[in-house]
C-alpha cells in the first residue's frame, strides 16, 4: 500500500468553489462544491476513485514534480486545517 499526497487548486466560481488536481486533471481530477469545505471533501473522493481506477486498470501512475505530488511507500494520513 502506498500513500499519495497531491496539491490541489481551489478557486471560487459562479456556482461555489471549483477544485482540481493539476497532476490528475487529464484523468478527471476536478470537481466543485457549494462551499470550500464541500469542494475539498469532493476532491478527496474524486482523487481516491481516480487512483483506485489507475491501479485496478494497471495504467501508469502520474508522475509530477515534488511540489505537485508526494508518494510514500507506507500509509500516511493528510490533515488540512
Amino acid at each position: 500500500m502506498k500513500s499519495y499526497i497531491f496539491r490541489v487548486v481551489v478557486e471560487p466560481d459562479e456556482e461555489g468553489w471549483h477544485v482540481y488536481c493539476p497532476v490528475l486533471l487529464k484523468q478527471g481530477g476536478a470537481t466543485w462544491g457549494a462551499t470550500k469545505e464541500e469542494a475539498m471533501k469532493n476532491i478527496q473522493e474524486v482523487l481516491q476513485m481516480v487512483m483506485e481506477d489507475l491501479v485496478e486498470c494497471q495504467d501508469p501512475l502520474p508522475k509530477g514534480p515534488a511540489e505537485e505530488m508526494y508518494v510514500c511507500a507506507e500509509p500516511w494520513v493528510a490533515v488540512t486545517v
